[in-house]
């Protein structure tokens, strides 16, 4: 018949089809060979595999060391500069570190950390806030700020070629800021607004409760942003007299990467950040910590909206301090837990058996695993975004995938995570940014 017929011609084209990519195998073999080495297996199979379903160790130390080398120069006053110069970058990433924030305040001051990086780019002694936002767009320079518990940073990326430019900039905002009654009540609206949205369903809410019961009675506990009734008192006094404390040269790092010259950039900050006083010894940052260490207690807090449809959870465990030893292992386990958005395609195929079976079941909107490391504690577990008729299953799944870590955690996929934990950290430092956010990060 004529389907018969069609039937057999298939076959026919393919079986010349087949014949014809085993007389190209051993052409396409060798030049898979010469493009990608060592990766292509020499296999005879006419269905040639590049890749293997069981990991296996990867040895990075080649790459590593094809990394540019760090520079780390410790100016009189205790400022550290630390840069790496990257060949044939064109532009170069500058961020000011500083050990401050919200642990470092006390229950009367607490947001004023947050508040400061607020007001200090709204003018100083030598330029007003028009004339910083105009020099910063003459350069093409792009600025951020961030102010978390430990940790307050500004950073800026910019042309190589003003990058000293840049530091001058930071540290005339650092040194003399002309903190302005007009600048402190337009940053106290938009703290205060600040705070209307965090009192919303949201993962930020959920991760200030996680560190409020966590951490009670103790500094870590403290919200970043503060309460409204404290920093409706906040005054140019408080922030004033926080930068004194704080803003100190043994609590600064200087970072750098790409298109920048160590020599020229320690030069240029002994005549900006040189300037900063050293710290006093009764609000050292090790004074502080052994002050107030962190007290962790296992307990339990639920916010309850009753309008909200969505539900987001965090469930941790005490985790490892940013020095401690056991911090890599616990990032390891980090990936080994995975994460998912529903957004993404690509959950049922994850290497990440939870990430896997949230996917397929549907039981969250997103998830992710995470290790937070202070100077003396950490934080590791889950957050998850689900609903209330979902989120049993999820929390089930979850605190079964962490649990089951403890006894039964299968060799390949311990390999898996640490290849794709070592990927991450190589592809980090790949990108300016991330080679000064990694120096800026120090423990103390």
């Amino acid at each position: 018949s004529g389907s018969r017929a069609w039937r057999l011609l298939g076959v026919t084209f393919t079986m010349r089809a087949l014949t014809g990519l085993l007389r190209l195998q051993p052409e396409a073999t060798a030049a898979a060979s010469r493009t990608f080495g060592s990766v292509v297996a020499a296999d005879k199979s006419p269905f040639l595999r590049f890749a293997s379903p069981v990991p296996t160790n990867i040895d990075t130390s080649p790459l590593l060391a094809t990394l540019p080398e760090t520079q780390v120069t410790t100016l009189p006053n205790g400022v550290r500069v630390a840069t790496e110069t990257i060949p044939g970058a064109e532009t170069a990433t500058v961020g000011v570190y500083i050990n401050s924030g919200s642990r470092f305040e006390t229950d009367a001051t607490n947001g004023v950390a947050n508040m400061l990086e607020h007001v200090l780019f709204k003018g100083t002694k030598k330029r007003s806030g028009a004339d910083l936002e105009a020099e910063l767009k003459g350069m093409g320079a792009s600025l951020s700020a961030f102010t978390g518990r430990e940790q307050t940073s500004y950073v800026s990326t910019v042309l190589g070629k003003d990058a000293g430019k840049v530091l001058d900039l930071l540290g005339d905002v650092m040194l003399s800021p002309s903190l302005e009654d007009k600048a402190v009540e337009k940053a106290r609206e938009v703290v205060l607004a600040q705070l209307t949205q965090m009192n919303k369903p949201s993962s930020e809410l959920v991760f200030d409760h996680l560190h409020a019961t966590a951490f009670q009675h103790s500094p870590l506990g403290r919200t970043v942003v503060g309460s409204a009734d404290v920093v409706s008192q906040l005054t140019k006094a408080d922030l004033a007299a926080y930068m004194q404390a704080h803003y100190v040269g043994p609590r600064v790092v200087l970072a750098a990467s790409g298109a920048v010259s160590h020599d020229e950039l320690v030069k240029k900050a002994s005549a900006t950040l040189g300037a900063l006083s050293d710290e006093n010894p009764s609000t050292s940052l090790r004074t502080l910590l052994a002050k107030e260490p962190s007290l962790y207690t296992g307990s339990y807090v639920h916010d309850r909206f009753p309008y909200a449809k969505d539900l987001g959870m965090a469930v941790a465990f005490k985790g490892a301090a940013a020095n401690d030893a056991d911090a890599v292992p616990l990032m390891v386990m980090q990936t080994l837990l995975g994460g998912y958005s529903a957004s993404s395609s690509s959950g049922i195929h994850a290497g990440s058996q939870l990430t896997q079976t949230v996917a397929m079941e549907g039981l969250a909107e997103s998830f992710t695993a995470f290790s937070k490391a202070y100077h003396d504690t950490g934080l590791f577990g889950f957050y998850g975004l689900t609903d209330a008729a979902r989120c049993e299953d999820f929390a089930f799944v979850a605190t079964n995938a962490m649990t089951k870590m403890c006894y039964d955690v299968p060799e390949a996929d311990v390999t898996r995570a640490k290849n794709q934990l070592k990927a991450s950290l190589l592809m980090f430092q790949d990108s300016t940014q991330g080679g000064v956010t990694s120096k800026g990060v120090s423990p103390p």
